[in-house]
């Protein structure tokens, strides 16, 4: 193993899953020997403060990759388009937290807790999934490996942050603006560039990304196809509806599910998911202990609750899933990866 440390490169520095990637490398003494943080020509000059000192950000340009190992890319679908082949050419390895290579059949996706031997798959890029795919089979990959998965259907309550600074600053205008009964306009949710846009301040919004042909928005189909490709089950039933929430950081789920295996009880569910890898049960109705986004919000886990029976079907559960989209839906994740490359031996 390489102990003198890596050359890491993050794009998208100043952004802010960039910051909680770098919070993140250093929380996790992750071995740098050195760092690039690169950024669009307009964030470019800017400085940036990791381990205690201060960094200059770079436009992030093919030749910025000269001698990088490990590429950490949050910048958008078409920055990584453009210049994650380019980083490969020149020898790093690439952890893309974009939609951009997800679905690519040559890309290994992962979530290192359900499938990190697909790495090893690698020709050069790896996908980081959706948010809100990452947390859901984090949580339900100890459940299929003990008693089959054959259907999920889940319904998201998505934060705000998930669609970027500007959607948080237009939430919070909006809150205050209704508070002081002041008239405004929206222009960010639920998504820019879209045809209308509408209230998200003490509403929700049911729709995440751009609807397709068959009714489902993009974000519904992410994690629909994300969910199959991730557990290796093609022929797995999954559905979703992706809602947004006026919650500034944390996704939220409500999972059902149905297993294959009769007579599995909700005990024995809970403890199954108390000893899982990266998974923190919080299941005590009686006591009214459950998991909530601004609980979870800084915390590298997944939580879930509410595990219940269905009351119709007897191999199906019902659960709570919840996680900071910032840091296990992105930023906590990439770098997990990024650490499974060194377990595994292949970054040098």
């Amino acid at each position: 193993m390489n102990t003198s440390g890596f050359h890491v490169a993050v794009v998208g520095a100043t952004g802010a899953v960039g910051q909680q990637m770098l919070h993140t490398l250093d929380k996790r003494d992750f071995p740098i020997k050195q760092l690039t943080l690169l950024s669009s020509a307009r964030s470019a000059g800017s400085s940036v403060t990791f381990r205690g000192k201060e960094w200059k950000v770079e436009e992030a340009k093919p030749e910025s990759f000269e001698g990088v190992d490990i590429a950490l890319f949050s910048a958008g679908g078409s920055v990584s388009k453009l210049l994650a082949p380019e980083a490969v050419k020149r020898g790093a390895i690439v952890v893309d937290n974009t939609s951009a290579y997800r679905m690519d059949p040559d890309v290994p996706l992962v979530v290192p807790e359900v499938n990190e031997e697909d790495i090893k798959l690698h020709k050069g890029i790896i996908a980081n999934p959706n948010c809100s795919t990452i947390q859901m089979v984090a949580a339900l990959e100890p459940v299929r490996k003990e008693y089959g998965l054959t259907k999920v259907i889940v319904s998201t309550y998505q934060a705000v942050s998930g669609a970027g600074a500007a959607a948080i600053d237009e939430m919070h205008e909006q809150s205050q603006a209704i508070l002081n009964g002041d008239s405004f306009e929206p222009s960010v949710l639920p998504v820019k560039g879209d045809k209308k846009h509408y209230q998200i301040a003490f509403n929700a919004v049911p729709q995440i990304d751009m609807f397709q042909d068959n009714g489902f928005t993009f974000e519904e189909m992410k994690m629909i196809n994300e969910t199959k490709k991730i557990m290796h089950m093609p022929s797995l039933k999954v559905s979703a509806t992706c809602v947004r929430l006026p919650v500034v950081t944390g996704h939220s789920e409500s999972v059902y599910i149905e297993v294959e295996k009769d007579s599995v009880s909700v005990k024995e569910l809970q403890s199954l998911l108390q000893e899982a890898p990266g998974v923190t049960l919080q299941d005590i109705p009686e006591e009214q202990v459950y998991p909530m986004p601004a609980y979870a919000v800084g915390k590298p886990d997944v939580f879930v609750g509410r595990i219940r029976k269905d009351l119709d079907e007897d191999n199906g559960f019902h659960m709570w899933i919840v996680s900071d989209n910032l840091l296990k839906g992105a930023a906590w994740n990439s770098v997990q990866i990024a650490e499974s490359l060194v377990k595994l031996g292949l970054v040098k």
